[in-house]
């Protein structure tokens, strides 16, 4: 099965990304390619491009795929509703049960 594969917005903790990676999720962090401080919708289809699923606790993504924005999933978690190790495990769990296919243009709450 093809496994998700994730895209952290610059606002998920460092610890979430490292956490998974840990776990043998494939995770690409906004610091890590040079776009920090890029818009969301370029962050998006930068995503998207990469066929992975935007990570973030910005709202502003939930409008954008309302607006009909195009993309390869997106996990939103409210920003302080989760502990790192919640938010590690929410991710797993849809890095384990969905298929990116499934994860096209479906938001998922953390």
């Amino acid at each position: 099965m093809e496994r998700i594969k994730f895209y952290f917005d610059e606002h998920v903790p460092q610890a979430v990304a490292d956490g998974l990676r840990r776990r043998g999720v494939d995770v690409l962090v906004v610091q890590d390619t040079g776009r920090r401080g890029a818009p969301d919708d370029e962050q998006l289809a930068f995503a998207s491009q990469q066929g992975r699923v935007m990570v973030t606790m910005d709202s502003d993504y939930l409008i954008l795929a309302a607006q009909g924005a195009t993309h390869a999933g997106i996990a939103y978690a409210k920003p302080g509703t989760r502990s790192l190790g919640q938010l590690i495990q929410k991710l797993k769990l849809i890095h384990d049960v969905l298929t990116p296919a499934e994860m096209e243009n479906h938001i998922e709450y953390l």
